[in-house]
């Protein structure tokens, strides 16, 4: 059996669908399951033992240059990659028309959310199968229950995120427990104000807390140095975020749930 699992984005999205691996091994052992999620995410699912193929698409990336003759060579490269199995079954756990549209791309009965349960309502029409569940839970609950009706098994137990995290040396690290900030995110208009971060790093650092800043990009690397400098023994950190973000308790600004 194989299975095609769809959550493409965000960082604490794709962490959040972790446990939906280990519960599909739990329950089918012999499945061979895939993963198609967002190119800057792809080590997250990749420090899963169970995850076989991690099938990245660039989305963001390909909305910036629509009409670069290499952004439809890489589109048609994805289309053939995630066309190139066939699947016994497709989850998209995402619940979003993006999600639901690249889902469809690929060849297997398509499940997901009913229109009641998905972000976004419209989604649901690209489903084969749809399903109910509960909009009131946490993210995490609501995709290994998605993925357990889609499969057919009953789910059960506490949630298990199968981290495999690669040996790193972190030399770099304070002595003193430490708490990730992921400050950045994918959009501007997301993003917490920096004064936010300031307050809860200085907090943090009374109550005895070390406070990293991981970073992707030169721009999330220059906020990064800003709020190290301003909270009190900050580090900002190497480039190494899917190993880091493993290794601590991660802080992320309030939002609402997502799915």
């Amino acid at each position: 059996m194989r299975i095609l699992i769809v959550k493409t984005s965000s960082l604490g999205d794709v962490i959040h669908n972790l446990p939906v691996v280990s519960d599909i091994r739990c329950h089918l052992p012999q499945a061979v399951i895939d993963w198609c999620v967002e190119e800057s995410f792809a080590a997250i699912p990749r420090l899963h033992p169970d995850v076989a193929q991690v099938i990245p698409v660039a989305l963001r990336r390909w909305r910036k240059a629509v009409f670069a003759g290499r952004t439809w060579r890489e589109v048609a490269a994805f289309r053939a990659r995630i066309g190139a199995e066939t699947y016994d079954a497709i989850v998209d756990t995402q619940g979003l028309v993006k999600s639901a549209l690249i889902a469809g791309r690929a060849r297997g009965p398509l499940s997901g959310y009913a229109p009641d349960s998905a972000r976004e309502p419209l989604a649901a029409r690209f489903y084969d199968r749809r399903f109910s569940v509960d909009t009131n839970q946490h993210a995490v609950v609501r995709n290994r229950q998605l993925a357990a009706l889609a499969l057919g098994y009953e789910l059960a137990g506490e949630p298990d995120y199968g981290i495999a995290a690669p040996e790193v040396i972190f030399d770099w690290l304070p002595p003193a427990p430490y708490v990730v900030f992921l400050s950045a995110t994918s959009r501007d208009d997301k993003l917490w104000p920096e004064e936010h971060w300031i307050a809860l790093g200085q907090q943090l650092h009374g109550l005895g807390l070390s406070v990293i800043l991981p970073a992707g990009n030169p721009l999330e690397r220059e906020r990064a140095r800003r709020l190290a400098a301003a909270i009190p023994d900050a580090i900002a950190a190497p480039a190494m975020l899917a190993t880091l973000s493993v290794r601590a308790t991660m802080v992320g600004p309030p939002s609402k749930m997502s799915t």
